[in-house]
């Protein structure tokens, strides 16, 4: 991971076009791809980001840019979408890079626990003959809180979240770019469950293709599968 803090620009041009005029900011270069640029505010949420899969190419600035005191020009553009991030460096700050090794993963609450355990037991919440591949499937990025296989061999990647917010869509968006590049599980379609899904996070998640599901916690620990645990 390289974190640089620098007095810089950037301009978001692709679905949507937004402009963040020259401050000094953070910039996050993760190791999957993506970049995310931080303001010392505004919570823990970037000021603007580009989701992997993307490139970061750096780029000699052209001479009015250069002119106007511009160091190096950072593109970062989209592979699919073609969206592009281009971040305008005026001053570097502090620039250090740092190797993280493999995440254990999120560690869920109770609650969150015992939904995922619930669903695993009882994929027909999610649809119709579907079946259990195993919970936790393990990526490079992390685990995916259940694989299941639909009957015309599709792979299903769900998300399980007690209340489901943007960063969780986020979240299984990434799992399902990275699942989708393997031929033996796609194609991969993903459903993003929790007891609570914010309006937010429903209009993300119709717009990447996810399929939502509401769980009713209650009413599941209610119901006797007789089916097996896996964990």
């Amino acid at each position: 991971m390289r974190l640089v803090i620098a007095r810089c620009s950037v301009d978001y041009t692709g679905r949507l076009n937004a402009h963040l005029p020259l401050a000094t900011r953070l910039l996050v270069h993760k190791g999957d791809g993506s970049l995310l640029v931080h303001s010392d505010g505004g919570s823990y949420k970037p000021l603007n980001w580009m989701s992997p899969p993307c490139r970061l190419d750096v780029e000699v600035p052209d001479e009015e840019s250069a002119s106007a005191g511009v160091l190096e020009h950072w593109r970062v553009t989209h592979a699919k979408t073609g969206d592009a991030l281009l971040v305008r460096i005026y001053e570097v700050i502090h620039d250090s890079s740092h190797e993280l090794g493999i995440d254990p993963g999120l560690q869920k609450d109770g609650v969150e626990a015992d939904l995922q355990r619930l669903l695993a037991e009882q994929v027909d919440v999610i649809g119709e003959n579907l079946t259990l591949v195993r919970r936790e499937f393990p990526t490079a990025i992390g685990p995916v809180d259940l694989l299941l296989r639909d009957p015309e061999g599709g792979t299903i990647a769900v998300e399980v979240k007690r209340r489901g917010d943007i960063d969780g869509v986020e979240q299984l968006t990434r799992y399902l770019e990275l699942l989708g590049r393997d031929p033996h599980l796609a194609p991969v379609t993903g459903v993003f469950a929790a007891q609570e899904i914010k309006p937010q996070a429903k209009v993300l998640a119709a717009d990447r293709g996810i399929r939502c599901v509401t769980l009713d916690y209650e009413g599941m620990k209610g119901i006797e599968s007789g089916a097996p645990r896996l964990f």
